[in-house]
């Protein structure tokens, strides 16, 4: 009789999950799509503009389109992985999404200032944005630290 090899922690998770779910799959072509159709789009207005913009509306439309393309890249990133992420990608979309309010809220903080048309508004709304994106960002590191500690655990209880 032979005996079967024994599979480590890692090859059993690894034969129960080799890819992506559909759902994951979804999520990452609309965000690889929506991205894309951002930065196009944002490049697009900006280009089109005539006569040269104010400074401020061309940090604007970069941080924009910066953060157009960081989805764009964040979707195709996650449309490569073949292997189980362990919340690795809702960590990296949390961190996306704050420094996307962050930016968002500062610029439209500082464009009220030059305006003169009060900054109550957009720090309200821009601080639920951020408050938002942070909670998500703690939500998704806690649960990649779950996985990760319990794949530390069947891990210890296979070495032993």
């Amino acid at each position: 009789m032979t005996e079967e090899p024994r599979l480590s922690a890692q090859d059993l998770i690894e034969r129960l999950a080799p890819a992506l779910s559909r759902r994951t799959r979804i999520g990452a072509v609309a965000t690889l799509l929506a991205g894309v159709a951002g930065a196009v789009f944002m490049v697009t207005l900006w280009w089109s503009e005539p006569g040269p913009l104010p400074d401020r509306t061309q940090v604007a439309f970069a941080v924009l389109t910066v953060f157009c393309v960081a989805w764009a890249g964040y979707g195709g990133w996650l449309l490569t992985r073949r292997v189980v992420l362990f919340a690795t990608d809702q960590v990296i979309a949390a961190w996306i999404g704050l420094a996307a309010s962050l930016a968002t809220t500062a610029v439209v903080t500082m464009t009220a200032v030059q305006r003169g048309t009060g900054v109550g508004l957009p720090l309200a709304v821009g601080g639920l944005f951020v408050a938002v994106a942070l909670a998500l960002a703690v939500r998704a590191h806690a649960r990649q630290a779950a996985l990760l500690r319990r794949l530390r655990e069947l891990t210890d209880r296979e070495e032993q």
